[in-house]
């Protein structure tokens, strides 16, 4: 986790440590040395072999290239409309369009799945990676908060999540915007692993039907 304290905001990144490592969200351009050395205290940095993210933005995928630089074996996975819209151009070599919602990838100890979210909860190309092995869902921007949190936790991430939204508006709104969002509720999930909030291991699937319900009402006011 990197705090912010001018903004009161925090950043996530995770590493999963399989034969094939991989790194879900990069950090922006000016936090790799800081990423980078902690990436080094678990393995070496230039073994990565993907490099992933919910959706196209600074703080998800900014240092991507710097990574792509350093880690001569990686690949960048995402949604296949982020490839393309954006990552065909931006990537320094060619990413990889993950399949929606089908095929397995197998890194050697993490089975993972690729799920198409698009607007949920930004732009059209965002997703979510689910680690079947340890039952993790990587959610993106979903149940953002603001502020500095614990770097695990299982109390309620949906209020704080609600109070983020009431401040940033951040959601992309649409009609089935709340519907997407209960068909991952449906997967067994036993973490879910925020990119502004903590690892959340309370009830995933309860977490999850709540922020529908917010969603949908939220929906419902602007109709």
């Amino acid at each position: 986790t990197t705090h912010i304290a001018d903004i009161n905001f925090s950043f996530n990144q995770y590493l999963i440590a399989a034969d094939e490592p991989l790194l879900f969200h990069t950090g922006g351009r000016q936090l790799f040395p800081l990423v980078k050395d902690a990436v080094a205290k678990v393995l070496p940095p230039e073994t990565i072999q993907w490099i992933s993210f919910g959706h196209v933005e600074s703080d998800e995928c900014g240092s991507m290239n710097e990574w792509l630089a350093v880690s001569p074996g990686a690949t960048v996975g995402a949604s296949a409309t982020a490839c393309m819209v954006s990552l065909n151009d931006l990537c320094d070599r060619t990413p990889m369009a993950f399949d929606n919602a089908g095929e397995s990838y197998d890194l050697g100890g993490h089975m993972m799945r690729w799920f198409d979210t698009p607007h949920v909860p930004h732009g059209w190309e965002a997703g979510v990676l689910y680690d079947a092995t340890t039952k993790t869902l990587f959610c993106g921007d979903l149940f953002t908060q603001v502020g500095d949190y614990a770097a695990t936790s299982s109390a309620d991430i949906i209020e704080p999540a609600s109070q983020a939204e009431d401040m940033y508006h951040a959601w992309a709104l649409a009609p089935d915007s709340g519907t997407r969002v209960r068909a991952l509720a449906e997967l067994d999930i036993a973490n879910l692993a925020l990119m502004h909030g903590p690892v959340f291991t309370g009830n995933a699937k309860e977490a999850l039907v709540g922020l529908a319900d917010d969603i949908e009402r939220r929906i419902s006011v602007v109709g």
